[in-house]
C-alpha cells in the first residue's frame, strides 16, 4: 500500500507554511534581481514596514486609538515576514511539523487559531515589555504557541499512560536551552519574550480546544488525586 502524499497534511498547515516560503521566495528572487527589477533589492525592507511588527505598533493602538487596518494586521502578518531565508526555513519546516501533530488531535481550523491567536498573545507582550523599537518578525511565536498546545497533548497522553507527566516540557525546556546558548555565543534580541508568551497562550488555549476541554482537564487531575 502506498502512502499519501506528505502525511496526510492538513490544507490549513500546508497554507502557513507556504506563506512563510512564498514570501521568502519573493524576497529572495527580488535580491536576485529576477523580479521587481532596481526596486526589487528593498522589497524586504517594504514588507517590513507594511506587515511587520514592533512595540510602536501597540502603542499606536493603545495611546493613539488607531483601529485602521494596516496597523492591526500586523499582529497576524508578522510571522510571515522573515529577516532571512534560514529563519523563514525553520519557521516553515516546524510549522509542518507540529501542525502535522496538533492537527491531527485539534483538527485543521483550531490549529489555525492556535496559530494566530497565540501570535497576536506574544505580540502584545512583546510590545508591553520590550523598551525601544525592536521589530518583531517571523514565525517562531507562534511555532512556540503550537509546542505549548502540542504539551498539553503530551501531558494527557503521558497521563493516560500513567507515566511521568513532566516529561511532556521537555521539548520547551530543550529549545528554551538551546535558545540560551545561541544568544550567549551570537548575541540574542528580546524575542524569546514573545515566543515564551506565545508557548504560554498555547498551552492555555489547547485546554478548552481540546476535545473533552475542562471537563477532561478536571477529570485527569482528579484521576491524580
Amino acid at each position: 500500500m502506498s502512502e499519501k502524499p506528505i502525511n496526510d497534511l492538513s490544507p490549513v498547515v500546508i497554507a502557513l507554511a507556504l506563506l512563510i516560503i512564498g514570501a521568502e521566495a519573493v524576497f529572495q528572487l527580488a535580491n536576485a534581481g529576477l523580479v521587481g527589477g532596481p526596486r526589487g533589492v528593498g522589497w524586504r525592507m517594504e514588507g517590513i514596514g507594511m506587515f511587520g511588527y514592533s512595540p510602536a505598533v501597540l502603542e499606536r493602538v493603545l495611546v493613539q486609538h488607531d483601529f485602521s487596518p494596516d496597523i492591526l494586521w500586523r499582529f497576524v502578518t508578522y510571522p510571515f515576514i522573515n529577516v532571512e531565508i534560514v529563519q523563514a526555513a525553520f519557521c516553515a519546516a516546524l510549522t509542518l511539523a507540529l501542525g502535522k501533530f496538533t492537527s491531527e488531535y485539534f483538527g485543521g481550523l483550531k490549529v489555525l487559531a492556535i496559530y494566530f491567536m497565540t501570535a497576536i498573545v506574544g505580540a502584545v507582550i512583546y510590545g508591553l515589555l520590550v523598551e525601544g523599537n525592536a521589530p518583531l518578525l517571523g514565525g517562531f511565536t507562534p511555532v512556540y504557541g503550537l509546542i505549548g498546545a502540542y504539551t498539553y497533548v503530551l501531558w494527557l497522553r503521558l497521563g493516560q499512560a500513567g507515566e511521568n507527566q513532566l516529561r511532556a516540557f521537555q521539548l520547551i525546556g530543550f529549545l528554551l536551552a538551546l535558545q540560551l546558548l545561541f544568544g550567549l555565543i551570537f548575541g540574542g534580541g528580546q524575542s524569546w519574550i514573545a515566543e515564551l508568551s506565545g508557548f504560554a497562550a498555547g498551552l492555555a488555549l489547547a485546554i478548552p480546544l481540546a476535545p473533552g476541554g475542562w471537563a477532561l482537564l478536571l477529570h485527569r487531575l482528579r484521576e491524580r488525586s
